[in-house]
């Protein structure tokens, strides 16, 4: 039983890992809002450049190209120039326009060591491909991520295969160029970029409740308010009363206590397909989807569920909807008016819902 649990969790964080959404115009946003962004552009224009020197020495290595595949070879050198031009002087490309460079760059380098006289060596060229895969783990996800491990390894076989067919059957020399190749651009960069993923994810998490922290809310509400994104969206805010007499009578534990059930319990009554987040203290904000009177049917089942299953404390809570999708209020006006609710909420006495008017 035991093993079979800990089997589940493992499938169950592998399967949290391929569905998250890693979100390309938040983190290009983060760069640039710690100034890194410059930073990470002149990495990737030496990066880009240095694989158009390499693509360059090698057709004037013994390896190099011949014959007709000088021409193959040299097409794709002046290439790898061209996308490093584009990186120096072009803005920093939107998501789209980002993967097309990537999957670009590997045909690319895929070509460049299939026009290598030298099968062996164009075989374990191919670790340059580990250059786009970084690249991929960090700006487009687990699912892009696997996209170009497939295309490594397939290409990894190809010129495997070409080797032993010029080469004559030496199974042991293929294998072993397969799994050199294959271990560093197949198994390093998912393995690199699932740890990543785990520090960011803490990162965007409360250690207490387990619910996302303020800074979570921004990462994962960013795709509500992308241009052509439509629908209702609405805000709840909560906010628990007496908590300051809970902690300064029993205890911080106590209010630790406290704070961990309410968040099981919103987790358990929000509605679903929401964000629920721990915005600060004793607050915690909730986002959907649903209308105004879906979201305050929801906002009262939260204030029901922490009522009683939470005492002493209770909730005031506040909604603030916009139908008008993202070309209404954005997230920081919706917070500022669903707080506005609250905070009437509790000058009312507090256990209530108001809607933001």
């Amino acid at each position: 039983m035991q093993v079979n649990g800990s089997y589940s969790i493992r499938l169950g964080i592998l399967r949290s890992w391929w569905r998250d959404p890693l979100d390309y115009r938040w983190l290009v946003r983060t760069f640039e809002a710690h100034g890194a962004l410059g930073m990470m552009k002149s990495i990737v224009v030496l990066v880009s450049l240095s694989l158009a020197v390499i693509m360059g020495l090698n057709l004037y290595s013994s390896s190099g190209p011949g014959g007709r595949a000088r021409a193959l070879a040299v097409f794709t050198t002046a290439m790898m120039i061209v996308g490093t031009a584009l990186w120096r002087f072009w803005p920093w490309p939107n998501e789209r326009y980002s993967l097309a460079r990537m999957a670009t760059v590997d045909v690319l380098i895929t070509c460049g060591c299939l026009a290598d006289s030298n099968r062996l060596f164009g075989t374990l060229s191919l670790m340059i491909l580990v250059a786009p895969g970084g690249y991929i783990a960090m700006f487009h996800g687990p699912r892009i991520l696997v996209l170009h491990a497939g295309w490594s390894l397939l290409s990894v076989l190809l010129l495997a295969a070409l080797m032993m067919r010029d080469h004559g059957s030496d199974v042991a020399e293929a294998a072993s160029a397969v799994l050199t190749t294959a271990a560093v651009t197949v198994m390093l960069i998912p393995a690199l970029q699932f740890c990543y993923w785990v520090l960011r994810i803490d990162a965007l998490t409360d250690p207490l409740t387990g619910l996302l922290n303020r800074r979570g809310l921004d990462y994962y509400s960013s795709a509500w308010f992308r241009p052509h994104t439509c629908g209702p969206i609405g805000l709840i805010t909560v906010d628990l009363d007496r908590f300051k007499n809970l902690n300064d009578t029993f205890g911080h534990s106590a209010g630790d206590q406290a704070l961990v059930r309410v968040a099981t319990c919103l987790r358990a009554s929000a509605p679903s397909g929401t964000v629920v987040a721990r915005s600060g203290g004793e607050e915690f904000v909730i986002l959907t989807r649903l209308a105004e009177a879906g979201a305050v049917a929801g906002a009262e089942r939260m204030r029901q569920a922490i009522e009683s299953d939470c005492g002493p404390v209770t909730a005031s809570v506040g909604v603030a909807v916009t139908d008008s999708g993202p070309a209404g209020p954005s997230l920081q006006d919706l917070i500022r008016r669903s707080d506005a609710a609250m905070y009437r909420a509790k000058r009312m006495g507090g256990n209530m819902v108001v809607v933001e008017t």
